[in-house]
Order: C-alpha cells, then structure tokens, then sequence
C-alpha cells in the first residue's frame, strides 16, 4: 500500500511541476482597444486588468515584468528605440500668419498677417518619453505634475479602480478629470505606465518642464509664429500641412478623434491614444512628423488674441500674460468640438498646466552638436 501510495504521489508531484514550469514560460498579455501599445513592441493593455509595473533588483529596462491582478506575467521585451534626435532645417521667408477664415474667433485666429522668420531648426519629432526619461535620470528632474500629485485625464482612458476614486472634473468638459498620480511616467494614473510606450510622446509636462527639457538639451521652445511657419510649410492659406483635404489619396496622416466625440474613439487612424513620434507620413516639405494631431505642443509665446496686421519679423509674442499659446491640437481633437489641428488654430494654457494630450517638440537658431541635421 505504501509503494502504491509513493508512486501515486511522484507522479503527482512530476505533473505539478510540468504544469507549474508551462505556465510561468507564459509571457503573453490580452489585447484590446485601448490603445496604450507601442508601435514597436506589440504590447496591448486589456481594459479589464490593471497593470503594474515590477522591475528587477537592478532596475533592468531591458527585462520588465508587468503583472495583473490575477497574477498573470507577461515580459515586455524593450527593444532599441529609433533615432529621433533630428532636427529639420527651416529655411527662413515670408508667409501669412494666422487667417481671414477663423473657425474659432474668440482664440484670435484671424487676422492674416504678413510676417518674416528667419531660417532656423526645429526637432523632426515630439519629444518621446525616452527622451524625456533620459533627461529626468541625467538631472534629477521633477516635473510639476509630480509635485502637485495629479493632473488631468480624460474619463475613457482611465481604469474602473481609478475612476473610483476620482473627485475633480472640468466644469466645461466633464469628460476631463483630475487624477491623482498621473504624471508623465503614469499618464493614466498610478495603474498605469510607459513601459509599452517608451517611442510615444511624453504627455503631461507643462511649460515650466517643457522649457526645462530644451533648456538642457541645447535647444529652446519654437515661437508661435516658428511653430505656425514650419506647419503651413510654402502653403499660405491652407488648412494642413498638405493641403485642405484631412484625408488626401484616402489615407490618414494624422491622429486625430473619429467617431463620436466625446463617446467612442473608432480608431480610423489606426489609434485611439497617442502613437509613436516616428508614425505618420512626414506631413509637408520641412519633414515634420505629427506637427498636427497626436499632442498638442507647447510655444514660447505668451497668449494674446490681438495681433496687429503690420508687418513683422520674427515675432515673439507679447512680453507677458498669464497663459501660454499651444499649437497643433491633438489625438483628443475632433470636428465637431476641437477644430484645432489646424495650422493657424490656436490654444492655451497657464505654464504650470499639464494633460494627457500635451507635449511638446524643441527648435534652435542651430542644432546643438550631436544632433543629426536634415536639409
């Protein structure tokens, strides 16, 4: 009885171990429509576990383990992030600023005005969060997020337990909610993280951190008038980069809202959220990726909506005021309610403002050294 008894429990424990060595090879992770993922490494968030990030005693990027609640493991394998420290050439020259055809007259859109900007450089891509990591762990940088312990979110992106325990929204767009430990490493919250998404834009860096990061970098903030030049290319009067048609040849080459604002993002584009700064057809003839749609990216320029119809060169803005202009709109931005990925819309916000839809690219009258140039 006892031999039956032994061998009966060998067997047991050889088919446990088999079981238990099969399933924790197991590295896979549900996918669904939320679009967390990055284009490169093909990791998709399941809306329904809410994932934390867990690292190795040596703080290893190269090997993170994320893990639900249910105790499922899958491996996000990091892989080589491609090169975004580029910088286009500006050539300098004359256009009109601004237009006769505002959409949104209160955001001072119009007029046109005739306006001279000399040649300078402005980054190819939005600062990604690879960037933007490497420059917190280079300078021990806090960004003022962190420091206020929340920033804003909109509701779709968030996790039950999150939403839970939120308590502040904007009284003008409910959909926008005040989430405590969102900041740029856990854009959607403390369940969040940017592991999956190192080759995406950096988001919630408000102006103070956004001049911070070009200021170490060797680069600046673009002005608004740079910002809009470099967007409308040699194509005055025109509503994108390319042209007035959103969608030419049938394709898209932006990340913008489809569907129905503020309900269901359709996802037409290919995303929901934002995408990686190398995504997108370059969008005019400066080679700028994403200078519309996906983030809306901050500006030197402090917010006024006068401008004066003379002719100028290089203008920087007013010399003060309480917001600064923002430009280019974001994957949040739709039609019927933000009309603003437009080269000549415009927006603000106070410079220690941050959101899940805001960030940023550098410009310079010269690439700093190391930085790969293109003409």
């Amino acid at each position: 009885m006892y031999i039956y008894l032994s061998i009966y429990l060998s067997i047991y424990l050889s088919i446990y171990l088999f079981y238990l060595s099969i399933s924790t090879e197991k590295k896979s992770i549900k996918e669904t429509n939320i679009s967390s993922c990055s284009d490169n490494n093909n990791i998709h968030v399941d809306e329904n576990k809410y994932l934390d990030k867990k690292t190795n005693d040596n703080n290893d990027d190269d090997d993170v383990t994320i893990e639900d609640e249910e105790g499922n493991v899958g491996l996000n394998e990091i892989k080589p992030f491609p090169r975004t420290n580029q910088m286009s050439f500006i050539a300098g020259g004359t256009f009109m600023m601004g237009t006769n055809k505002p959409v949104f007259v209160a955001d001072g859109e119009g007029p046109e005005r005739k306006v001279e900007i000399s040649s300078f450089y402005m980054d190819v891509h939005e600062v990604s969060n690879a960037e933007f990591e490497l420059f917190v762990n280079s300078t021990g940088y806090v960004t003022e997020a962190e420091k206020f312990g929340n920033s804003f979110v909109m509701e779709n992106y968030l996790s039950k337990p999150t939403l839970d325990n939120v308590t502040d929204s904007v009284m003008a767009a409910p959909w926008w909610l005040s989430v405590n430990g969102a900041n740029w490493k856990l854009p959607e919250g403390n369940d969040s993280t940017i592991r999956d998404r190192m080759d995406h834009p950096v988001l919630h860096v408000s102006w103070n951190d956004a001049v911070a990061f070009c200021k170490w970098s060797g680069k600046r903030l673009p002005t608004e008038a740079e910002w809009e030049y470099a967007c409308k290319g040699s194509l005055n009067q025109r509503l994108f980069p390319w042209g007035n048609k959103e969608n030419p040849y049938n394709k898209h080459w932006m990340n913008i809202w489809h569907g129905e604002f503020p309900k269901h993002n359709t996802g037409d584009d290919g995303y929901v959220g934002t995408n990686s700064v190398t995504m997108f057809p370059e969008q005019n003839k400066f080679k700028l990726k994403n200078i519309i749609g996906n983030v809306w990216e901050w500006t030197s320029d402090w917010w006024d909506v006068r401008h004066s119809t003379d002719f100028q060169k290089d203008p920087k803005g007013p010399p003060d005021g309480s917001d600064r202009v923002k430009k280019g709109g974001s994957f949040l931005c739709h039609k019927s309610y933000c009309y603003r990925y437009r080269c000549a819309a415009r927006s603000q916000n106070t410079p220690d403002s941050s959101a899940s839809n805001l960030g940023f690219r550098c410009a310079s009258s010269k690439p700093p050294p190391g930085v790969e140039a293109i003409h």
